[in-house]
């Protein structure tokens, strides 16, 4: 069995990094308690950032518990497309327990890779010159 890791290289580190995904967000997917931005990154695997303020969970204890669970999710789902991802929390995280904040980002996960595929032949189409075809 491949063990599951979370290596530097899987994280969004510098500012620049979120930087880029909140400059140039091609996919979004919004949910009650979380929002996903992404874009395409040209490294072959995903990387993932956390964003979790004060203002919508008040302890440190809340805040950690949480972007555990979320890596944790990340970790698990093997099959992701290039994309640097940024997780935002949003109001109402703090009285989730695990298992309901276990399921909610499983979701979104799904989510993500069907709006990143939908997304795909949209690009590969508007790369061909606007016209009529030869003969």
């Amino acid at each position: 069995m491949k063990a599951l890791s979370f290596p530097k290289s899987h994280r969004l580190l510098r500012p620049a990094d979120y930087g880029k995904v909140f400059d140039d967000v091609q996919l979004k997917v919004p949910h009650r308690n979380f929002l996903i931005l992404a874009t395409p990154n040209n490294l072959g695997h995903a990387r993932i950032g956390l964003i979790f303020s004060k203002k919508n969970l008040k302890l440190a204890v809340q805040r950690n518990r949480i972007k555990r669970q979320v890596r944790e999710t990340f970790r698990h789902q093997t099959d992701y497309p290039d994309l640097d991802i940024v997780v935002l929390g949003r109001q109402g995280l703090a009285s989730l327990d695990n298992h309901a904040i276990r399921a909610s980002l499983t979701e979104l996960w799904q989510r993500l890779k069907r709006k990143h595929q939908q997304s795909q032949p949209s690009r590969a189409n508007s790369s061909r010159p606007a016209g009529r075809g030869t003969g």
